[in-house]
């Protein structure tokens, strides 16, 4: 019997990378995914893939009518949840003299606004006992030049974190960060249209990591599987960081 065996899950953001690598692994594990991203063919082609009778709903999370739609498509076919992933963000760079206002916007409405608004329009659904999973990042914890905006929404993401666990803690729902370092996904390869720029970033990257790599997707999932599994039952309130030890030195 997998680990997430008869579970519903709801992935964010589950068209490539980190969380489509987790949908592969929890469909894995036995339970009823649903994914669901912007781009519908992507989101087509990323449940394909997943397969185990996995769920696409094409949405914005940073539309209301997107997330509602969401989850009454959810409550009409599952009933419930018992993990959320809200996985779903993105970002690019900017220095502060460069930083506009359609930057800020796009950055925080999805990562900021987009994560607040998942939980809060799951909560109906969301058993006791469900576990929820935010994305972090390790900007929030060391300093990047030029990604200040992004650090910044990720930050946000541990404070709602802080909050949520005692307004939920009635409820037995537990609230936890994903913090993923560097990881080979699409985004990361495409930071900038610059192919140069990411080649030089890439290594950068691997230089400062003690581990002297780019994280694969499969890795950060086989850590939300953890998070959203019982094995980590009595995990509240926490930070996982999955960054080969970047952040940590």
């Amino acid at each position: 019997m997998g680990k997430l065996e008869g579970k519903v899950v709801v992935i964010t953001g589950a068209n490539s990378g980190i969380g489509l690598a987790s949908a592969k692994r929890f469909a894995a594990e036995g339970a009823q995914v649903f994914m669901t991203g912007r781009r519908a063919l992507e989101l087509e082609e990323a449940v394909a893939e997943v397969g185990h009778n996995a769920i696409g709903i094409c949405g914005d999370i940073s539309k209301m009518q997107d997330l509602e739609a969401l989850f009454n498509e959810i409550k009409r076919k599952a009933g419930h949840i018992d993990v959320l992933f809200a996985n779903a963000g993105g970002g690019d760079f900017a220095s502060l003299a460069d930083i506009t206002e359609e930057h800020y916007n796009r950055i925080f409405d999805t990562n900021v606004k987009g994560t607040l608004f998942t939980v809060q329009k799951s909560l109906h659904l969301l058993k006791d006992g469900a576990s929820v999973i935010l994305t972090g990042s390790t900007s929030a914890t060391t300093g990047i030049p030029e990604f200040s905006v992004y650090s910044a929404s990720k930050a946000a993401i541990r404070g709602f974190a802080r909050a949520w666990v005692l307004e939920l803690a009635p409820r037995k729902i537990r609230i936890n960060i994903l913090v993923p370092g560097s990881t080979s996904t699409p985004g990361w390869h495409g930071l900038s249209p610059d192919e140069k720029f990411n080649r030089e970033m890439i290594r950068a990257v691997e230089s400062t990591t003690p581990l002297g790599r780019l994280a694969e997707p499969s890795e950060v999932a086989a850590a939300a599987l953890f998070l959203a599994s019982d094995d980590s039952s009595f995990v509240n309130g926490s930070e996982l960081f999955v960054d080969g030890g970047a952040a940590q030195i």
